[in-house]
C-alpha cells in the first residue's frame, strides 16, 4: 500500500527517469503541474472543502487526508481499463492497463472530502499522485454522494489525446493484458481484485469490472489473486 509520504518531487523525479528508460512519454513538467494544480484551487471558494472523486486505487488506498468518505455516484462516465502501463504494476515485458474514468454511462466510486485547511498540502500530494504524463485530466463533476446528495467533486479523467490511451482494444486483450501485467508495485490484476472486492463493499457485486475479473481469474489459471 503506498503511503503519503510515497507522493513527493524525488519519487516523481525516479518515476520520470523510469519511464524514460522503458520508452515512455516523458512527464509534464513541473510548471505545467503546478499551472493545472492553481487552476483547480482557483475554483474552490476559500474556505471551503473540497470533494475527491476516486474509482480505482483512490477509493482504497486515497493516501491523504481525508475528513470522510462516502460512496458516491457520477454520471456519464465509467471506469474502463485504457490506459497502457509499462511501469508500476506493468513492464516492458509485461505491460498491462490502468484505470481510467472514460465517457460511458455511470461509475461508482467514493468520494473523499478534504477540509478547507488541508487542501494546500493534499491537493499537492494527490497532483504528484495522479499527475505525472498528462494522461490524466483533473476536472470538474456533479456526484451524487450517499448521504450527503449531490455535490461538486474533482475528479480526474483520462486524456483521449494521450499516446497511451488505448481505449479501443477488445475485452479478450484487455483480460489478457491484465492478466499477465506486472512491476515493481506488484500485478496488474492485483489491482483489479481489490478494486472489486472494494466494490463489493460497496454494495456494487456485479459489472463490467466484476466480469472481467472472472475473465482475468480463468487467463490467470487459478493462480494466487494476490
Amino acid at each position: 500500500m503506498l503511503q503519503r509520504e510515497d507522493f513527493t518531487a524525488e519519487r516523481l523525479q525516479l518515476l520520470a527517469q523510469a519511464a524514460l528508460k522503458h520508452g515512455e512519454m516523458p512527464f509534464i513538467t513541473d510548471v505545467q503541474r503546478a499551472a493545472s494544480l492553481q487552476a483547480v484551487r482557483d475554483a474552490i471558494p476559500a474556505g471551503q472543502d473540497v470533494w475527491i472523486f476516486g474509482y480505482g486505487s483512490l477509493m482504497w488506498n486515497p493516501a491523504i487526508k481525508v475528513v470522510e468518505s462516502r460512496k458516491a455516484r457520477v454520471d456519464g462516465y465509467s471506469a474502463c481499463f485504457c490506459l497502457s502501463l509499462r511501469i508500476g504494476r506493468g513492464s516492458p515485458e509485461k505491460p498491462g492497463l490502468m484505470l481510467g474514468l472514460d465517457k460511458g454511462d455511470v461509475c461508482v466510486g467514493m468520494a473523499h472530502r478534504i477540509a478547507a485547511s488541508d487542501i494546500e498540502s493534499e491537493l499537492t500530494v494527490l497532483w504528484f499522485r495522479e499527475m505525472l504524463s498528462g494522461a490524466y485530466a483533473p476536472q470538474w463533476v456533479d456526484v451524487e454522494i450517499d448521504s450527503v446528495g449531490r455535490r461538486r467533486a474533482v475528479t480526474f479523467v483520462i486524456n483521449r489525446a494521450h499516446p497511451r490511451y488505448e481505449g479501443g482494444l477488445d475485452e479478450d486483450t484487455v483480460a489478457s493484458r491484465i492478466a499477465h501485467g506486472e512491476g515493481f508495485l506488484g500485478t496488474n490484476r492485483d489491482y483489479l481484485y481489490r478494486t472489486v472486492d472494494h466494490l463489493n463493499a460497496l454494495g456494487v457485486t456485479d459489472g463490467p469490472l466484476h466480469r472481467l475479473a472472472m475473465r482475468v481469474h480463468e487467463i490467470a489459471k487459478g493462480g494466487n489473486r494476490t
